[in-house]
C-alpha cells in the first residue's frame, strides 16, 4: 500500500512528522515538498530537527502570486501521481500545498484524506478559507481536530468518512516540550526571563500586506512593557523593508529574530507571559501551554480557545489590543479541547483500514 504526502510549508512538517513516526510499516510513505517555504529556517532545519524522512521529491516552487504558485505545484504533483500510482495522497492543514495536492489528486480519482479538517474562520477573503474548504469537498476521508470542525462539516453535508481525532498539533507539543526544554538555549541567547517577555508572530496575508494594519501593530508592539520577541517571517520583513516600518522595531526591548526553529519556539511559547499571534498553529500552542493569547485577526478557526477565555480576537486596533492585555484574567479552567495527544495512533489506524477496504474492492 502506497501513500503520497504532500507538504511544503513550516506547519506541515510539524503535522507530517508525527504520521511518519507511526506509519505502519506495510504502509509505503512517498513525500512531496512543494517548495512553499524554501528558507533554510522555514524548512531544511524542520526536517533535521523533526527527523521527518527526505522528501522524494522536491517541487522548488518556490514564491509567487497564488495562482502561479498553486499551478506550478499540481504540474508538478500531477506528475508524480501519475508515476507513483498512490493509493491515497495525504495532505495537511489548508495552505496552497494542501489545495495543490487535493486538486491534482481529485482529476486523477486518487481518494485523498486530509488532516485538519473542518475548520472554518467563515471569510472567504482568507486564501486559507479557499483551500480547506475546496479540500473538504474532495477528500473521501477527513480527520477533524474538535467537535467544531465536526459540527461545520456536517453543516456542509460533509458526513462520510469523517473522524473525531483530537489536533495533531497536541501530539507534538507533548512529544516535544521535554525535548525543548532541555535543547534549547533561546532564552539565554535573547537575554530573557521566563514569563517576563511577549512573543508576537505575525505572518497572514491580510496583516502584511496591508501596510495600515502592519503599522498598528508594530505601533502595539513598541508600546508594551516587557521585552517582545518578533521572529520575522520572510513575508513580513519584505513589507516592513517596503513601507519604511523599522522605526517601529528601533526600540531595545524588541528582539527582532529570524525564523525560529520548532524547538525554541515552543520553548519561548511555553515561557512567555503572553503571546500574541495571526497564527493558527500558535494560537493552539499557547492553549496547550496554558499561556494567554492575543489573536491580531478579526475571526479565528480556533473558537473554542476563546469560549474557554484563553484567547482574545482583537484584530490590530491598538488600544483595544493594549486594554485587552491590560485586563485579561486567567480562566479558572482548561479543559481538554485538542484530545489526549494521539491523533496521529487514530490517523494511522483509520488510513490503514480505509487503505484495506480499498484494496479489496
Amino acid at each position: 500500500m502506497k501513500i503520497i504526502t504532500v507538504i511544503g510549508a513550516r506547519p506541515q512538517f510539524i503535522k507530517a512528522a508525527c504520521i511518519s513516526r507511526l506509519r505502519p510499516s506495510i504502509v509505503k510513505e512517498i513525500i512531496i515538498h512543494t517548495g512553499q517555504h524554501y528558507d533554510d529556517n522555514m524548512s531544511t532545519v524542520f526536517f533535521k530537527q523533526l527527523h521527518i524522512p527526505e522528501p522524494d521529491y522536491y517541487l522548488n516552487v518556490g514564491s509567487g502570486t497564488h495562482g502561479t504558485q498553486t499551478a506550478r505545484m499540481i504540474e508538478g504533483i500531477e506528475k508524480i501521481l501519475f508515476n507513483e500510482e498512490p493509493d491515497i495522497v495525504l495532505v495537511y492543514g489548508d495552505t496552497n500545498s494542501t489545495l495543490a495536492g487535493s486538486l491534482a489528486a481529485s482529476k486523477l480519482h486518487i481518494p485523498i484524506a486530509h488532516v485538519e479538517s473542518g475548520l472554518r474562520s467563515f471569510n472567504k477573503k482568507m486564501p486559507e478559507e479557499i483551500n480547506r474548504v475546496i479540500t473538504d469537498h474532495l477528500s473521501s476521508l477527513l480527520f477533524c481536530p474538535t467537535h467544531t470542525a465536526l459540527d461545520n462539516l456536517k453543516k456542509e453535508g460533509i458526513v462520510s468518512n469523517v473522524h473525531l481525532v483530537g489536533d495533531i498539533m497536541h501530539d507534538s507539543v507533548l512529544y516535544y516540550k521535554t525535548k525543548a526544554h532541555k535543547q534549547s538555549d533561546i532564552l539565554t541567547r535573547l537575554n530573557l526571563s521566563a514569563k517576563k517577555f511577549y512573543l508576537t508572530t505575525v505572518h497572514r496575508a491580510e496583516n502584511t500586506d496591508d501596510p495600515n494594519r502592519l503599522t498598528s501593530i508594530l505601533k502595539t508592539i513598541s508600546q508594551l512593557d516587557h521585552d517582545v520577541v518578533f521572529p520575522l517571517h520572510p513575508r513580513t520583513k519584505k513589507q516592513i523593508e517596503k513601507h519604511q516600518l523599522h522605526i517601529y522595531l528601533s526600540s531595545p526591548h524588541i528582539k527582532v529574530t529570524d525564523p525560529l526553529n520548532y524547538l525554541d519556539m515552543l520553548m519561548l511559547e511555553s515561557e512567555a507571559k503572553m503571546i500574541l499571534t495571526d497564527s493558527g498553529g500558535v494560537q493552539k500552542e499557547a492553549y496547550l501551554f496554558k499561556v494567554p493569547c492575543i489573536t491580531l485577526r478579526d475571526e479565528t478557526e480556533w473558537i473554542e480557545t476563546v469560549t474557554e477565555g484563553w484567547n482574545h480576537v482583537t484584530g490590530v486596533n491598538t488600544q483595544l489590543i493594549l486594554n485587552t492585555i491590560d485586563q485579561f484574567k486567567l480562566p479558572p479552567k482548561h479543559p481538554a479541547l485538542f484530545g489526549n495527544g494521539r491523533s496521529a495512533e487514530k490517523i494511522c489506524q483509520i488510513l490503514l483500514e480505509f487503505l484495506k477496504s480499498i484494496k479489496k474492492k
